[in-house]
C-alpha cells in the first residue's frame, strides 16, 4: 500500500475527502495503477484511524468519477488516471458546518489572550486540570445557562463529539436501541455504529419529526436513550414546534428514558423568538444538554459541555477521565474570560447578522438556481440547508459535475440512517460569504442543468424501452 498524507482532523475538511483526494492523486498521479487492488474498507480504516464509514465514503467518491470499481468478494480496483479536476483548494464548499473564519474577532481574542496569560493564577491553569474541567467555568456555564436544577453539574468535553462518545461509552451497551433523526449528524451516527449500537431512525418529515412516531417508538422498541437536536438540526436546518417538544420529553420521563438534546446551533437564531429545550420542558426527565463553543467562537479550541443530573455526569466524568486523565484548562479559561468581557455576546452579535445574511442567499440561490421541483427547508437559523432535487436527479452522481463547476457539498447517504433518497444534499452555508454562496448556487444550478440534458440523452427512447 502506498504512503497516503497524513489525515488532519482539524483542518476543515471532511476526513472522508482528505482519503479520497490522497488516494485520488495517488491514482492520478500512477502512484496506483490500472488494476492495482486497493485495501479494504476495514483494513484502511484501521491503517489511517478512522472508522470504516469515512473510508466507505472516500471509496463511493473515487467509483462515481469511474477511478475504482468495487467487486463484491474481491475488492476494489483502480480502472484509470481518469482526468485531472479542480484543486479542492478552489472550490466554494458547502461541504463543512463551521462559522465563518473571516468573523473571527482577532483583535478581541488576542486581547483576551493577553489577560489570560496575565493573570496571576496563570500557573495554576497550566496545571494538570480536573477531569470534569476547568472551575470557573464550569461554574459559569451552569449559573449562565438558566436552565440548571439543584440536581445539576456540568461536564466539559474536546467538543460535543467527544460528549458523544463518553455516552456512548459510559451509558450504553453493545445491542442497546437508540432512537435517533433521520437524517442525522454523521459523526453521532458513526460513534453509535462504532459502538454497536441499535439505531432506530425518526424521519425529520416536515420540518420535525412525529411526536405520535416516537411515542410509538418508545413503546415498542424499548430505547435506552433518545437523541434530538430540536433547533436548526444538522443536516436539515429543521426545528421541532413547541408540541412536538412537550410531548417527546412527556412520553420519555413517563418511560424513564433519558434524553440527549444536542443544543450547538440555538444561539444562530436570525429570526423569531426562542423556543424552550426539552430540558425546560421535561422537569423529572434526565435530560443531558449538549452545548459548545465550536458554532458561536472558535472551534479550534475544542471546548463543548454536558449539562445534566449529577448521577449521569459522575459516569461521563469517569469515562472522560479514562480517556485523557485531564483537561485543557488554557483554552477554557481563554473562552471564559472571552464570555465574561462581553466579547463572546458582541461576536454572536456581528454572526448573527452575517449568518441571517448568508441564510437569505442561500434560500435565494436555490430559488432562483434549482430546477422547478426541487425543495429545500426554510429554517429560521443554523447553518445548513437541507435540499432534496426532483427524480431522476442524483446528489452522489451530481458531485463530480458540481465539482468541475466550481463547488462542493456534502451527498445526502452520509447523514442517512435508512436507505437515502438520492436526491438529497446538504448545504452548510455560514462558513461562506454570502457573494460566493450566490456564486456558488449558480455554479450548482448549471451542474444540475448539464446533468439533467445528460440524463435526457442518455435515457431509452419509448421505442427502445418496450422492446
Amino acid at each position: 500500500m502506498i504512503q497516503l498524507p497524513p489525515l488532519e482532523a482539524n483542518s476543515g475538511i471532511p476526513l472522508y475527502r482528505q482519503l479520497y483526494a490522497g488516494l485520488r492523486d495517488a491514482i492520478q498521479t500512477g502512484l496506483l495503477r490500472q488494476g492495482d487492488r486497493i485495501p479494504p474498507t476495514r483494513e484502511l480504516a484501521q491503517l489511517t484511524g478512522v472508522n470504516r464509514a469515512t473510508v466507505a465514503a472516500a471509496y463511493d467518491l473515487l467509483e462515481t468519477e469511474g477511478l475504482i470499481r468495487g467487486h463484491v468478494g474481491r475488492g476494489s480496483f483502480v480502472l484509470g488516471n481518469g482526468a485531472p479536476r479542480t484543486r479542492e483548494a478552489d472550490l466554494i464548499s458547502f461541504a463543512t458546518s463551521r462559522p465563518a473564519e473571516q468573523l473571527f474577532p482577532m483583535h478581541s481574542f488576542r486581547a483576551t489572550v493577553n489577560e489570560v496569560l496575565n493573570d496571576p493564577r496563570l500557573s495554576s491553569i497550566l496545571q494538570l486540570g480536573a477531569p470534569a474541567g476547568y472551575a470557573p467555568l464550569r461554574r459559569w456555564l451552569r449559573e449562565s445557562s438558566g436552565l440548571a436544577t439543584p440536581g445539576d453539574e456540568v461536564l466539559v468535553t474536546s467538543g460535543c463529539q467527544q460528549a458523544l462518545d463518553l455516552i456512548q461509552r459510559a451509558l450504553l451497551a453493545p445491542g442497546d436501541t437508540v432512537l435517533v433523526e433521520d437524517p442525522v449528524y454523521p459523526g453521532l451516527k458513526n460513534v453509535f455504529e462504532r459502538g454497536r449500537l441499535r439505531l432506530v431512525p425518526m424521519p425529520v418529515d416536515a420540518g420535525h419529526v412525529d411526536p405520535a412516531q416516537v411515542e410509538r417508538a418508545i413503546a415498542t422498541e424499548r430505547p435506552k436513550l433518545i437523541v434530538v437536536t430540536p433547533d436548526f438540526q444538522n443536516p436539515t436546518g429543521a426545528s421541532m414546534p413547541v408540541e412536538t417538544r412537550r410531548r417527546i420529553a412527556l412520553a420519555a420521563g413517563q418511560a424513564r428514558v433519558p434524553i440527549v438534546e444536542i443544543d450547538l446551533y440555538r444561539d444562530l437564531r436570525y429570526e423569531g423568538d426562542p423556543l424552550p429545550t426539552l430540558k425546560e420542558l421535561a422537569p423529572g426527565t434526565d435530560v443531558l444538554l449538549l452545548r459548545s463553543f465550536s458554532k458561536i467562537a472558535f472551534p479550534g479550541l475544542r471546548v463543548g459541555w454536558v449539562l445534566g443530573p449529577q448521577p449521569l455526569l459522575a459516569r461521563l466524568t469517569e469515562a472522560k477521565q479514562w480517556a485523557d486523565l485531564h483537561s485543557d484548562q488554557l483554552s477554557q479559561a481563554i473562552l471564559l474570560r472571552f464570555a465574561e468581557s462581553g466579547r463572546l455576546q458582541q461576536h454572536l452579535q456581528q454572526m448573527i447578522a452575517a449568518g441571517r445574511e448568508c441564510l437569505l442567499a442561500a434560500m435565494a440561490g436555490c430559488e432562483r438556481e434549482l430546477p422547478p421541483g426541487t425543495r429545500f427547508t426554510r429554517p429560521q437559523g443554523g447553518m445548513n440547508l437541507w435540499v432534496t432535487l426532483p427524480a431522476p436527479l442524483d446528489a452522489t452522481e451530481l458531485l463530480q459535475a458540481a465539482e468541475r463547476e466550481g463547488l462542493t457539498y456534502l451527498p445526502g447517504k452520509h447523514f442517512q440512517i435508512e436507505a437515502p433518497a438520492g436526491g438529497q444534499l446538504r448545504l452548510s452555508f455560514a462558513g461562506l460569504p454570502a457573494a460566493s454562496i450566490s456564486t456558488g448556487l449558480a455554479a450548482l444550478g448549471r451542474a444540475v442543468r448539464a446533468e439533467l440534458e445528460r440524463l435526457r440523452l442518455t435515457a431509452p427512447s419509448p421505442d427502445t424501452a418496450m422492446v
